[in-house]
């Protein structure tokens, strides 16, 4: 509080000839700047990337997986030539040590079929898809044809004994008789009925064509894959394009952006299965799974607790 002596009361009081004080000026002209405690731009966001460490993280990851193909390739070769079901195992084991070099954390709620000859129907958004669900269960993958002449990719796709498919009507009973003699023969594979990836945000509708070789499955799975986590917090509609991978978005400034990031993580729901010979409609089974598929993924994307549906019989 001012003294008396400056109140507008003693000033009235004051005798008439007496100097009125002049009211006290301010010292600092403009208003005070508040600073970060840490200057320099790579501080300035504390939640966005970082210019200079996020350069450094995401080089590191590019030479630790190139370092890793590189020894694993030769070795899977080997076990191709080689009896036994190392070649189904070995992919898993690289799988599993890729997404762990990238950054990436797998959660799993549910139980994976462990049985041969198994369909896993799942929603596709991102190339993240084929490390992460490589990871958790030994499958193979389908493929369109232009990816086995990819310089790297296609030497992985090859090793990984990825079935290639064309969009030629006249191959569609070759490609579809190699499928029921792979799947005969014991193998897993997963399958991506939207034919396409989606923006991250939404599961695009099922094409039954995908389904046509359902019916030589043991066991038909039906996965959510959602990457529900950012810098450890979850995930919003603003971050789906640093995983989603669509529309003319190209693969390396894509995985540059993301492998800036930490805190990332990716969560895989396994639901019920069931035999193909409870749905034989295969449009109804498209139908179905795809209800299935894209209520355990609004949970995921709501950050809802997760949990396996039951099979859509």
């Amino acid at each position: 509080m001012p003294s008396d002596a400056a109140t507008p009361a003693a000033l009235a009081r004051a005798a008439p000839g007496a100097k009125t004080p002049k009211p006290r000026r301010l010292s600092r002209g403009r208003p005070l700047k508040f600073r970060p405690r840490l200057p320099g731009r790579a501080w300035r966001d504390v939640l966005g990337e970082r210019p200079v460490g996020g350069r450094f993280r995401a080089v590191r990851r590019l030479v630790s997986v190139l370092l890793l193909t590189l020894v694993c390739m030769p070795i899977q070769a080997l076990l191709l030539v080689l009896p036994g079901d190392a070649k189904r195992a070995f992919p898993r084991w690289y799988y599993t040590a890729l997404c762990w070099l990238i950054g990436l954390k797998l959660r799993v709620v549910g139980e994976p079929s462990r049985g041969p000859r198994t369909l896993y129907v799942a929603n596709h958004s991102s190339w993240l898809d084929i490390p992460v669900l490589g990871a958790k269960v030994e499958l193979c993958f389908l493929a369109k044809q232009e990816v086995e002449g990819w310089p790297v990719i296609g030497w992985i796709a090859r090793l990984g004994r990825t079935l290639y498919v064309s969009r030629s009507r006249n191959r569609t009973g070759d490609e579809a008789r190699a499928f029921r003699e792979r799947l005969a023969a014991g193998d897993s594979f997963v399958l991506f009925p939207e034919g396409t990836t989606s923006d991250g945000g939404r599961v695009l509708p099922f094409r039954s064509s995908f389904l046509a070789v359902a019916d030589a499955a043991g066991r038909v799975q039906p996965v959510s894959i959602v990457y529900d986590r950012l810098g450890g917090l979850p995930a919003c509609r603003r971050d789906r394009p640093l995983f989603a991978w669509y529309g003319d978005m190209d693969t390396a400034s894509h995985a540059w952006r993301l492998l800036r990031r930490t805190g990332t993580r990716c969560t895989v729901v396994f639901h019920e299965g069931f035999a193909p010979a409870a749905i034989p409609d295969r449009k109804a089974m498209a139908q179905r799974i795809e209800g299935v598929v894209a209520e355990g993924a609004a949970a995921l994307r709501q950050n809802r607790p997760a949990a396996p549906l039951p099979a859509p019989l």
